[in-house]
């Protein structure tokens, strides 16, 4: 074993401990291959419907979880992360959230209230606050430390932290200049999202919980695949960016939850993601569609494509099965966006747009 594979090792077993998430996920829908099974709101783009733009943020986030009772060593706690070992406060107050899935942890686990500073979404995500709107409002107006993949060291310095968490995508250098402020931690992008989660929850002093987090997760992705059928589904995921588009690979957060509901793709995003054109759509068909925008721009490309004679000619079109959900959440990482995922598919995988 290698020493990098050593120390993700030990990331997990330090997280080990003893989920049910009070925001839990929707309500499946009927099986019934029926418009009606959709929770319908006022809002089309482009002939699409529109998933998840209604979802409920008030109490998302539960009360704080219980402190893990071992791996305690005075007023600190050993967690293994990316980066090596480090010693973090047994209970951290004082936290900053340099990524998504570190926001999302700290909702999950019921801590959001102690983060002091966060990263900062592109401003097409940005609602009235600078943080992710999926997770409610109080978390969107945690003060910003700037830009996701570039924060400003001396902002995140004058906050005073006891605990930073990030993402070794951010860079040796960078990890670096933050140890020099508080005990950092790093999570390894080669763990996948519950990899990271389990990391993140460690550091929080609360790995126990996020075991039982994902444990539960589980139990219900599969409840929601049997629910709405999901295994007689081919679900296409294509993401507009600003003059292109593509679909998402078997490798994307998106997919990871598509693929532990149950949800199956069509063949030519069962590998690889690809490229989707005005002059060939098709590795965008599917039974049903899921489209997002990547901000502003990326809507108004994917608006230019999705009127055109071509797209209203794929079957998923002309069936009323294409649905525009929310890209912060398909695009993001953690456990109560995966939560999100689940309740838009149980809300529209057998539903169509009227």
């Amino acid at each position: 074993m290698t020493e990098k594979s050593s120390v993700h090792a030990i990331a997990i077993a330090i997280a080990v401990g003893a989920l049910v998430l009070t925001s839990g996920c929707a309500g499946a829908s009927s099986t019934g291959d029926d418009a009606s099974t959709i929770v319908r709101s006022t809002t089309n783009i482009a002939g699409a419907g529109v998933v998840g733009n209604d979802r409920e943020t008030v109490g998302l986030c539960p009360e704080t979880a219980p402190l893990d009772p071992t791996g305690v060593d005075g007023d600190v706690r050993p967690v293994g992360h990316s980066e090596g070992i480090t010693d973090v406060p047994a209970d951290p107050l004082r936290v900053v959230a340099l990524g998504s899935a570190a926001l999302d942890a700290t909702c999950a686990l019921g801590v959001w209230e102690r983060v002091v500073g966060a990263s900062t979404l592109d401003p097409a995500f940005r609602g009235d606050g600078d943080q992710e709107l999926y997770l409610g409002t109080g978390i969107a107006e945690i003060p910003s430390v700037g830009p996701v993949g570039t924060p400003d060291v001396d902002a995140i310095a004058q906050l005073a932290p006891d605990l930073i968490l990030g993402a070794d995508s951010l860079g040796p250098d960078l990890y670096n200049s933050l140890t020099d402020i508080a005990p950092t931690v790093f999570t390894s992008t080669d763990d996948g999202w519950k990899g990271a989660f389990l990391q993140t929850a460690a550091a929080l002093g609360r790995g126990g919980t996020a075991f039982e987090e994902l444990a539960s997760f589980s139990a219900d992705a599969e409840q929601v695949g049997r629910d709405v059928n999901a295994t007689q589904t081919q679900a296409s995921v294509v993401r507009f960016l600003s003059d292109s588009a593509e679909t998402d690979g078997p490798e994307t957060f998106a997919s990871e939850v598509l693929a532990e509901v149950g949800v199956q793709r069509p063949p030519s995003q069962r590998d690889n993601s690809a490229s989707v054109t005005a002059e060939n759509l098709s590795p965008a068909e599917g039974d049903i569609v899921y489209v997002r925008f990547d901000g502003d721009d990326g809507e108004t490309y994917g608006k230019s494509v999705m009127t055109n004679a071509a797209w209203e000619d794929l079957g998923s079109a002309k069936d009323g099965r294409i649905f525009v959900v929310d890209d912060t959440v398909w695009s993001g990482s953690g456990i109560v966006a995966a939560r999100a995922i689940l309740a838009d598919v149980s809300n529209s995988l057998n539903a169509y747009v009227s």
